[in-house]
């Protein structure tokens, strides 16, 4: 049973950082990219990050980028995500999500496996 926690969600202030946290059981997490979604109320899932197994190749949003950090700790089965200079359009659930391959997946339907998310409010 393949399982995915995430958090270190919360309230915090726009300009504020915080950090994501997304440990994995029940499958060989280092063979697998990882990945992190959001959602906001009444919009569809979006992709936020991935990050390759090995951890040397990453890749963002737009609308994140400069801003959010993915990383992984495959000792630890872990990822991460740092988010910096928080806005409040970064408000949504976040969810990690562990993709079918070791590939940079932009859509939902790529990742087979997916956390309960985890509630990130920036207020203004």
């Amino acid at each position: 049973q393949v399982q995915l926690k995430e958090s270190g969600g919360g309230l915090v202030q726009a300009g504020g950082s915080l950090r994501l946290s997304c440990a994995a059981s029940g499958r060989t997490f280092s063979s697998y990219a990882m990945g992190w979604f959001r959602q906001a109320p009444g919009k569809e899932r979006e992709f936020v990050a991935s990050i390759r197994r090995s951890g040397g190749s990453t890749y963002y949003a737009d609308s994140v980028k400069g801003r959010f950090t993915i990383s992984r700790d495959n000792a630890k089965n872990t990822v991460y995500l740092q988010m910096d200079s928080l806005k409040p359009e970064d408000t949504a659930v976040y969810y990690c999500a562990s993709a079918r391959d070791d590939y940079i997946r932009y859509n939902p339907q790529s990742y087979d496996y997916w956390g309960q998310g985890t509630q990130v409010t920036v207020s203004s």
